[in-house]
């Protein structure tokens, strides 16, 4: 689906306060992957995720994606082949967002507080693209009602509600849906339960999981939770100092517990992990 080769990014080049924040970094995501991405606060993590949705510039190497075509899977050719990659390292953030879905951590970040839950709806349908004038129907409003009902929080019966009123849950959630209405090619989770208390941060990962499961999403999530990062998904990255250090398929994770990943940390860098959330967790 995505591919990165020998990714670097330098804050401040030429500078005293030069900063190489991304080292070589090559990469490739395969459709229906689900990545869960770990590493301590500085590692790289959500560096990466701006140089994958355009929101930094990487300084040398490439992004290549192969994206889905008309919400239906991998885009055809002609031939009825899928379409070769192309390459997107220099196209803006927003022409990435037609295809690349992004969640932060911040429940407010996804919506539009000041705007009723039928007008963030509609924008989400038109997410990446300039010009195009969408405006509600019968038709949509019963759309829109079926997907919200598919949260079990009620807000089916709240579009005309300004979202600032929703619950921070509330919003995660309807972020997540927006999103996915949107039918990603990539869909990129920035620790996006972790400002949620437990019982709606749970609500959200499954909705999450359901989500990529019956939306066949390509998803890569960060977690500073060592435990989720094993028991999610099919594929586990580690990155340390802006460099992916680990990268651990299916069969490998769930043979490995927390303990299993430090010592390799420890092996690898010569020195102790020292996130105690990421420990903790």
């Amino acid at each position: 689906m995505i591919r990165l080769e020998k990714l670097s990014l330098v804050f401040g080049l030429g500078t005293a306060d030069e900063n190489e924040a991304l080292k070589d970094i090559s990469c490739t995501v395969h459709p229906g992957d689900f990545i869960t991405i770990i590493g301590s606060n500085g590692a790289g993590k959500t560096t990466l995720y701006n140089a994958i949705a355009g929101t930094c510039p990487v300084t040398t190497g490439r992004i290549l994606i192969r994206d889905r075509d008309d919400r239906r899977g991998a885009r055809a050719g002609a031939n009825g082949r899928a379409e070769p990659e192309r390459e997107i390292t220099r196209e803006p953030e927003y022409k990435r967002a037609r295809y690349i879905g992004r969640i932060f951590q911040n429940p407010l970040l996804g919506t539009a507080g000041r705007m009723t839950l039928a007008d963030n709806m509609i924008l989400s349908c038109k997410k990446g693209y300039r010009g195009l004038k969408i405006s509600m129907n019968r038709e949509m409003r019963e759309q829109f009602r079926g997907q919200l009902a598919a949260l079990g929080m009620g807000l089916e019966n709240r579009l005309g509600d300004n979202v600032e009123l929703f619950s921070g849950g509330q919003r995660q959630a309807l972020t997540l849906l927006m999103t996915v209405m949107s039918r990603p090619s990539l869909l990129l989770l920035d620790e996006h339960t972790a400002a949620l208390d437990p019982r709606n941060a749970e609500l959200v990962m499954n909705l999450t999981l359901r989500f990529a499961r019956e939306y066949k999403l390509t998803v890569m999530m960060i977690t500073h939770n060592m435990k989720d990062a094993l028991e999610t998904g099919n594929r586990l990255l580690m990155m340390d100092g802006g460099e992916i250090i680990l990268d651990i398929g299916q069969a490998e994770k769930s043979k490995l517990k927390t303990a299993d990943i430090i010592r390799r940390f420890k092996d690898i860098k010569k020195k102790e992990l020292d996130s105690d959330e990421m420990l903790l967790g």
